[in-house]
């Protein structure tokens, strides 16, 4: 089975006999109480919510917001908007409350969909002209008790080049840009080919199949159109919640999750029982992985051959590039280049990159640095109340990443950094492979360019500190670096993906944000 009409896809799989189940490390907001799932009963789950969404009075055509906790009834809710022939916009929960509103505003949403925290937040209300919380909330809003039992209308088909679902990029330089996808861009281009079942890579019957996303952006929504679809034996979804608990019950075969999950739940990788021995495939996309992570989770695996793919792409592309790596591919720890940053090549027939002068934008050779520009049929349609920002990353149907690369002579794309980011003195990212490299009790490193001194090193350790002496080690050959700023965890501001908001971590450690970067094509 192939998807298509994301309304009726939970309907179409339960009929087709999936005998998938789902397991949750905490109950769905929309339903609480229940952890284990067939389709037929997702399904149905989505037919109710379709009932409540028209009960509030939801129509073709329409916007529907969906804000609150982390979860995958994200999506659920999303296909139930569609089946409305409506355009679900999912917003992060983990937004700034400043943010929810300008991006609300944007939206002018019919119905916004959200919980009684953050309806404490602001006057929410005033954004949407109807309001369910699927809690509690203030007077004057509408409940689950006050939209329960409504029989869901029969679906509504749309055109594929019609809006379908609108999610937002990170946030990771401010306000998140709003992206519009169609069926023909997120479906038919990227989730029917991830749902075919590929040699080694695609899913198999008899896998368990791990998520630890953040569920209202768009790759978790183009990763559910496939893996139902193909049907594994189980589903693990972690949210966040209990998700050790439920790995260790069901130890996965196949393990996706956002870099920031690999690298907290990295302590379990040495564990003698951990629950990633039955893994055979990690998959990481959203942001960078250092090689110290993805070294550990290979070896956590008690497969002969386990495979970790990394794709590089963004909300508005799908993926670009694909690389595979494999523990010989990590086993020299010396290596000047390591090689997560050699991203791959272009998905053949599917993508097409070139690497261009930031100034003139003329191509330029392989080995010269420039931005990654990207050519493909899989772009979105645009960003919602940004048609000039939209425009401006166009240049002759060539989609500007705002990535600084390289292109290998083998025709690979090697990472450097965010336009945005970048520094003269070095390359944030290479310095932060090498940095995690040496010092084995940093979590993660971001180093940080700011104009008029030299770049900020900050480690993230378990306490917050550092050893000088193991510090000095580390930078014996790296050019010059202020000196370390240790935090833990918590200390550092992160999106809804676990990126870390690098502008407004310089402006807390600073109180200016002053980069080297233009930023014009964040």
């Amino acid at each position: 089975m192939r998807p298509h009409d994301m309304g009726v896809l939970f309907e179409e799989c339960a009929e087709r006999g999936s005998r998938t189940l789902v397991h949750l490390d905490r109950p769905f907001d929309i339903a609480p109480g229940v952890t284990t799932y067939d389709l037929p009963g997702l399904a149905e789950l989505v037919r109710a919510a379709a009932g409540w969404l028209a009960a509030a009075g939801v129509r073709r055509g329409e916007r529907v917001v969906i804000l609150k906790d982390n979860h995958w009834d994200y999506d659920l809710l999303a296909c139930a908007a569609i089946r409305l022939g409506a355009v679900p916009a999912l917003l992060s929960g983990q937004l700034p409350p400043e943010s929810v509103e300008v991006l609300l505003k944007r939206l002018d949403p019919a119905v916004l969909v959200t919980t009684g925290r953050h309806l404490a937040t602001g006057d929410l209300p005033a954004l949407a002209r109807r309001t369910l919380t699927l809690d509690h909330g203030p007077a004057g809003v509408l409940t689950l008790d006050d939209v329960r039992g409504h029989p869901a209308p029969a679906p509504c088909r749309r055109a594929d080049d019609e809006p379908l679902v609108i999610n937002h990029t990170s946030g990771t330089t401010g306000l998140p840009k709003l992206v519009t996808h169609s069926t023909a861009t997120i479906i038919g281009r990227l989730a029917r080919l991830e749902s075919i079942r590929w040699p080694v890579l695609g899913t198999r019957r008899s896998d368990t199949v791990a998520s630890a996303s953040s569920f209202a952006h768009g790759r978790t929504f183009c990763w559910t159109a496939s893996v139902l679809c193909l049907a594994p034996q189980r589903i693990l979804i972690l949210s966040g919640e209990q998700d050790q608990a439920l790995l260790a019950a069901h130890p996965p075969t196949t393990l996706e999750a956002l870099p920031s999950w690999f690298v907290r739940h990295q302590g379990l990788a040495r564990e003698p029982d951990n629950p990633f021995r039955r893994v055979r495939l990690y998959v990481s996309t959203y942001d960078a992985m250092h090689p110290p992570t993805v070294r550990a989770y290979l070896h956590a695996s008690a497969r002969k051959r386990p495979l970790w793919m990394q794709g590089w792409g963004q909300t508005e592309t799908g993926p670009l590039t694909f690389r595979f790596l494999t523990r010989k591919a990590l086993a020299r720890r010396d290596d000047p280049e390591p090689t997560t940053r050699n991203l791959g090549r272009p998905l053949p027939g599917r993508t097409r990159l070139r690497v261009v002068d930031p100034r003139t934008f003329a191509p330029l050779p392989p080995g010269r640095t420039g931005l990654v520009l990207a050519r493909t049929r899989a772009r979105c349609l645009d960003y919602v109340g940004e048609p000039d920002r939209f425009a401006a990353k166009d240049t002759d149907g060539w989609w500007n990443t705002g990535d600084l690369g390289q292109r290998t002579r083998t025709g690979a794309i090697l990472f450097l950094d965010r336009e945005v980011d970048q520094t003269p003195e070095l390359s944030c990212v290479r310095t932060e492979d090498l940095l995690e490299e040496r010092l084995p009790e940093v979590l993660e490193a971001v180093v940080l360019g700011v104009r008029g001194q030299p770049p900020i090193p900050v480690l993230v350790t378990a306490n917050g500190t550092l050893s000088e002496l193991a510090w000095r080690r580390a930078i014996r050959d790296l050019p010059a670096m202020a000196g370390p700023v240790p935090l833990t965890w918590a200390e550092v501001p992160r999106t809804g993906t676990g990126k870390v908001r690098r502008q407004e971590l310089l402006e807390r450690l600073l109180g200016r944000a002053e980069r080297h970067g233009s930023g014009r094509w964040t």
